[in-house]
């Protein structure tokens, strides 16, 4: 009797079994903590701060050492039983598969060695540190200002794996990349004191420093610009110049690389979450850009012109279109923004916390970048998301495009959907770091037809900047294939922008630049943008009357960045909820 009880209280006191959804909830975790790791400077943004020290690792054999863990997390993910997880459960599972997987594949491409584009690289990214990590306490700044101590290191890798991609011949094209020069010698300054990473230096000082102790911060700072960044930044420009320029690519084909043409399928497939091929993207590119030139020639015509060109000609030509100072631009921008969030409440019933705010973007940067962009920004670390607009060359940023620019790049796009992201009962791996780009970017796109519904067109030249950025999206889905996957050059992929959108000279020029340096991302947003109109469209038909667009909206948001075919179940599960609970009444 006395066994048997023991027996008893001994299987009473046992710890339970752990359930495969233990074990996915322990691997997460570990994959959250690796992640941050791996990645110091979004740890800082986080408020993980045992890396605050850090930048991250650019070399080779870091590549490798990361790709061989995500494939053991991968394999440890495929050891989970699917049977006994709940959707949500598989569903985070079969996302975080997808991403480690993505790591592993692209890992094996020797495009992995190029480590800058014609837009960025990691030299302008140690220049923005001060805007991308909380700056609210003394050893917030100290971390920053030893991160810039750092950076030579990075450089120095930076310069010796991009030696090796040179001879390996990955390489950017040479037509694209005119000007980079700029955006490394507009860093070196010998005032440190003009320096862009001198900036939050010049800030308020922290409360919990003190006078003498901020002065020597600032000092500090003045003296990592002088001799670390600057150094970095001059060994980095003898190279490019020197070694790189020199041995660009002649065509700007990701196909013309060693091992492009599978490259570019992967950056396809990974873009656009969808196995669509080249081929069938850029007819559906053609198809789009026949409608969407219909639409336009027919509001020039209601406006009084005799063609699409004739108006077209006209908005690119008179000033009165156009800001005469980068502060007019900005103001306008600034109008706008605030129409907007005053609408924002009949489109959505969930809005974020966090306010957003509009920055001119970085001089060394702004001639050879777009229009404008957005970063998301984070609560808990005092950073606002930021609307970014290009004050270069006025005369190519017309007031009649602000509309459809800034409900893409601030609300009801970018800020509303990456915001409310990370406010989601989600993992922190699918708030921070899952942004399938044909989600963002497609929910960015749809975000300018929203426009419409808010009355923001109420011009036929504010209309035609809107049809003309839908143009744009769609002529991206011809240019990027017809240059990457067809043998196009980029004086046919300007001639195919220029005669089919409103955009600007300048802007074309940025743009087709961008695609040839980032193959297959532009193709993220029409497809993207073509889902979520057709899931409203079906939601729409099938509820009738019962449709509710803000309800709608919140279940597109309501689970972050995910596959296009993860949201087609997600917003079907719900139009069966909602007409399954409507049949019931």
């Amino acid at each position: 009797m006395r066994l048997a009880l023991a027996a008893l209280l001994l299987a009473v006191a046992a710890p339970a079994a752990a359930t495969p959804a233990d074990d996915l909830n322990r691997l997460i975790e570990r994959h959250w903590a690796w992640y941050l790791k791996n990645n110091p400077v979004m740890a800082t943004r986080l408020g993980e701060r045992r890396y605050d020290d850090q930048l991250d690792d650019l070399s080779l054999a870091g590549m490798d050492r990361r790709a061989a863990e995500a494939k053991g997390f991968v394999a440890r993910l495929d050891a989970i039983p699917d049977a006994s997880l709940t959707p949500a459960q598989r569903g985070n599972k079969a996302i975080l598969r997808r991403l480690l997987s993505e790591q592993v594949e692209a890992n094996g491409f020797g495009q992995r060695m190029m480590l800058f584009t014609n837009r960025n690289g990691p030299h302008q990214d140690v220049a923005s540190l001060g805007d991308y990590v909380p700056l609210l306490t003394k050893a917030d700044y100290v971390s920053l200002v030893t991160r810039y101590e750092k950076y030579p290191a990075v450089n120095a890798e930076m310069i010796a794996v991009t030696k090796a991609a040179v001879a390996g011949g990955y390489t950017l094209p040479c037509e694209a990349m005119a000007g980079f020069e700029k955006t490394i010698s507009g860093l070196i300054v010998t005032d440190p004191t003009k320096a862009r990473a001198y900036e939050p230096f010049t800030r308020a000082r922290p409360a919990d420093a003190t006078a003498a102790e901020w002065s020597a911060l600032q000092a500090r700072a003045r003296a990592a610009i002088t001799g670390s960044l600057n150094p970095a930044n001059t060994a980095f420009l003898a190279f490019y110049t020197r070694d790189y320029a020199p041995k660009c690519a002649k065509s700007p084909a990701a196909s013309a690389e060693p091992g492009g043409a599978a490259y570019y399928a992967f950056r396809v497939r990974q873009q656009t979450t969808t196995t669509l091929t080249p081929d069938q993207i850029h007819a559906l590119g053609l198809s789009e850009v026949a409608r969407i030139r219909g639409e336009m020639d027919a509001l020039a015509a209601k406006a009084g012109y005799p063609s699409r060109a004739a108006f077209i000609a006209r908005l690119r030509t008179d000033p009165v279109y156009y800001a005469k100072t980068p502060e007019e631009l900005m103001r306008a921008n600034a109008r706008v923004a605030k129409i907007i969030d005053g609408k924002m409440p009949s489109l959505f019933g969930y809005l974020p916390r966090l306010p957003y705010t509009l920055r001119e973007i970085p001089a060394e940067t702004a001639e050879g970048t777009t229009t404008a962009y957005y970063t998301d920004g984070n609560l808990e670390s005092g950073l606002p998301g930021t609307y970014w607009v290009n004050t270069s060359k006025l005369d190519q940023r017309p007031f009649f495009e602000i509309p459809a620019l800034t409900v893409h790049e601030a609300v009801p796009g970018h800020h509303q959907q990456i915001s409310v992201q990370q406010e989601l009962d989600l993992p922190p791996f699918r708030k921070y770091a899952a942004f399938f780009t044909a989600f963002v970017e497609g929910w960015g796109l749809y975000s300018e037809r929203l426009g419409i519904e808010m009355g923001l067109y109420d011009t036929p030249e504010k209309d035609m900047g809107r049809l003309s950025y839908e143009m744009w999206r769609a002529c991206r889905l011809v240019v990027d294939t017809g240059i990457h996957a067809k043998g196009w050059t980029k004086a046919q992929a300007i001639a195919f922008m220029t005669d089919n959108s409103a955009l600007s000279a300048a802007n074309i020029e940025a743009e087709v630049n961008r695609y040839i340096a980032n193959p297959g991302q532009a193709l993220a947003y029409k497809l993207g943008e073509l889902k979520i109109r057709e899931l409203r469209a079906r939601a729409e038909k099938a509820l009738g009357p019962k449709f509710d667009l803000r309800r709608f909206h919140d279940v597109v948001l309501g689970q972050g960045a995910v596959p296009l075919d993860v949201l087609d179940a997600q917003v079907q599960g719900w139009i069966d909820g909602q007409a399954g609970g409507a049949a019931a009444s």
